[in-house]
């Protein structure tokens, strides 16, 4: 047989790496991040159940394996005239598999088995200009101990380890001073050789990270339990050098699936988990879910305009308009905006909100003797704060034509009603962005309203109509009393009357809600079991059963609901006084007999989230308590009462928590008068 060309494969530079080590570990990493997200959306994560404590099974995958750095001289008679740098293969992966889980969150696995690292490199062209080939079929018996975490206590599961792989050598059991691997070789014109590598490193020490997610496939009462686990796993080249000369490299991408079984039953609520005093579970469902409601929103008008630190401009993000615009500008037209986010952040309100300047141009144009006082506040001092007033009165002056001397100006270094709080926080220059404003002060009262007993006023609401989808009196709320400080994480378990179950969460508050509408699915009635099953701070599980509930949905047009909001200074929490006569005035009279009062509480996000969530229950109730002392003096009646306080949970906020006035407008209580 013709020898190929031999080379000086020992010396060949060891820096003739190639710089891609198969999939990149940005890559990777994204890639084991998305299909996290995927699995971990609320519907996807079961609460805690007991199962068995030991599993075992077995495990079979797919090894995608990458392919760098150089390979030429395969063993002591064959040297590539070129060397391989980049390859590719499949290869087989099976081995048994044994499962610890300490607790719903903590355990251990160990999985021992062959593992096929065999790949095909990509053709080199040869100094002569004939291709070369080559293939190789390197395989190990692995051992590879992991950690398991499942981070909410539910089906989807992390893991991370070591692997220690031996060379599974054809030759094994002969005497032998190296571990060898077949590979196959072609070159042009001359024969095919098939022949071992050698230099073949025994032992290679390398790491593993990957994601799972346990699918039952056993009944949940049977004694035996059985899962599949689809799984995906990174192993990176580093240390998987399977040579002790040259700088090949293996990376490899596990695909695959573990078969599992343990043995145990489900234990029955009382013995799976207990419950507990220091908790309380309780859930409202409405009577009846709509998909629509047409609901009258009187939305308050922050007297604020707020700058940017530093500027006295006013930001782009207020609505300013051309003087002919301006001319034809009333303030109705803002009803015609249609919501653009019903159920979370509104961005129609808050575009609303960004005509501010606008609706006070046409008011004072429809008002000619009305004169307001812009009283604009800067950290910087009271200079640039009269450079921010003066801005706000150009504007009037110069787009709606209002008399300047319908407009004083005034600098101050804090607004009348700063955002501070004694001792300091850790959020403070959030607290500051709220002090860089212009306030609109007046007595007016075609500009404004009294909404307290101490002469305190705002601008005038403006009136909002629209139809808004999937509306919060269509929502099963649910009530965990006591969460933050017993709990760690809790779900929710919702099963229907044919057996089918719908997992929800985890959460962290003490408050959350779920459409009826989603929970229904394409039903239109259903009657639902709902358990709560929480983790406690010490690792044990709580359970607690609601009474069944009922959900029916209405297709038919429903009775128009209506809005009204209070609207909180920084850390304040009592209605008495600030809003007791707008409530009285404007409130009151306007609910019908029999309708159910929705009263639900915002913060922003600035300080402690417990003091947070303790903070809009205090707003929540205390409005109630007014609402509560004034309707029998209308001699309402059959009026029906739900409060919640959701803090700054960003999932339940109305409004982001980008911008001041964002914050601003978090810092309320809605009032939701729906009738019978």
């Amino acid at each position: 047989m013709k020898r190929p060309v031999i080379g000086t494969g020992d010396t060949m530079n060891k820096n003739n790496h190639s710089s891609s080590k198969g999939p990149s570990m940005y890559r990777v990493i994204s890639m084991l991040l998305c299909l996290f997200c995927f699995l971990a959306v609320p519907k996807a994560e079961e609460p805690e159940r007991a199962r068995p404590t030991w599993w075992f099974g077995g495990a079979a995958g797919a090894n995608l394996n990458w392919y760098s750095g150089t390979l030429q001289r395969l063993n002591p008679d064959l040297t590539s005239p070129a060397p391989f740098h980049k390859g590719f293969g499949a290869g087989l992966y099976l081995a048994p598999h044994v499962e610890y889980r300490h607790d719903s969150i903590w355990g251990g696995m160990l999985q021992a088995g062959y593992d096929d690292r065999r790949g095909t490199f990509d053709d080199v062209t040869c100094p002569c200009g004939e291709i070369a080939t080559l293939k190789t079929t390197v395989s190990y018996f692995s051992i590879e101990p992991s950690l398991r975490v499942a981070p909410f206590a539910g089906r989807l599961y992390l893991y991370a380890g070591p692997r220690f792989a031996f060379n599974w050598a054809p030759n094994f059991g002969k005497s032998s001073t190296d571990d060898e691997k077949t590979f196959e070789y072609a070159r042009e014109n001359n024969p095919d050789v098939k022949a071992e590598l050698n230099k073949m490193n025994g032992f290679v020490f390398s790491g593993q990270l990957g994601l799972g997610y346990d699918i039952p496939l056993a009944a949940r009462d049977n004694k035996t339990q059985v899962d599949l686990s689809p799984f995906i796993s990174y192993q990176p080249y580093w240390g998987q050098e399977p040579r002790s000369i040259e700088t090949w490299a293996v990376s490899t991408l596990r695909l695959g699936a573990v078969l599992k079984f343990g043995t145990g039953k489900v234990l029955p609520a009382s013995e799976a988990a207990v419950v507990d005093a220091d908790v309380r579970f309780s859930v409202r469902a409405p009577k009846a879910i709509t998909v629509k409601r047409r609901v009258r929103e009187t939305f308050p008008l922050r007297n604020y305009v707020f700058f940017e630190e530093g500027s006295s401009e006013i930001p782009a993000r207020y609505v300013a308009l051309t003087k002919p615009q301006a001319s034809a500008f009333k303030e109705e037209q803002l009803q015609e905006i249609q919501p653009i986010s019903n159920t979370g952040r509104s961005l129609r309100q808050m575009t609303v909100y960004y005509n501010i300047l606008n609706t006070l141009g046409d008011r004072m144009k429809r008002s000619p003797k009305t004169t307001i006082v812009l009283s604009g506040a800067s950290a910087s001092g009271p200079e640039q704060g009269k450079a921010r007033a003066a801005s706000v009165k150009k504007y009037l002056v110069d787009v709606f034509g209002i008399d300047s001397a319908r407009i004083a100006t005034e600098g101050r270094d804090k607004p009348r009603i700063p955002s501070e709080v004694a001792g300091g926080t850790q959020d403070l220059a959030l607290l500051q962005a709220g002090n860089n404003r212009v306030d609109i002060e007046t007595t007016s009262p075609e500009m404004m309203v009294q909404v307290g007993g101490d002469n305190r006023y705002m601008l005038k609401p403006v009136q909002i109509v629209a139809d808004v989808e999937d509306p919060l009196d269509s929502h099963v709320l649910f009530n965990v009393e006591g969460a933050g400080e017993a709990l760690s994480t809790w779900s929710l378990e919702i099963t229907d009357d044919q057996g089918k179950v719908q997992n929800y969460g985890p959460y962290m508050g003490q408050h959350e809600s779920i459409s009826g509408n989603t929970i229904l699915g394409d039903r239109t009635e259903g009657d639902y079991k709902v358990a709560m099953i929480g983790m406690k701070k010490d690792g044990k599980a709580v359970r607690m059963e609601a009474a069944p509930i009922h959900l029916i949905r209405r297709t038919e047009p429903m009775n128009e609901a209506l809005r009204f909001s209070i609207l909180f200074d920084f850390g304040q929490s009592k209605a008495k006084g600030a809003y007791e006569t707008f409530l009285k005035d404007m409130v009151v009279p306007l609910v019908a007999d029999s309708s159910v009062i929705i009263i639900h509480g915002y913060t922003d996000i600035i300080g402690d989230e417990a003091y947070n969530q303790k903070l809009s229950d205090e707003r929540v109730q205390d409005t109630r308590g007014m609402l509560e002392l004034l309707i029998p003096d209308w001699e309402k009646r059959g009026m029906a009462f739900e409060t919640f306080g959701f803090g700054e949970n960003p999932k339940n906020a109305p409004f982001d928590n980008n911008l001041p006035e964002e914050r601003f407008y978090n810092r309320s209580v809605f009032i939701d008068i729906v009738p019978k």
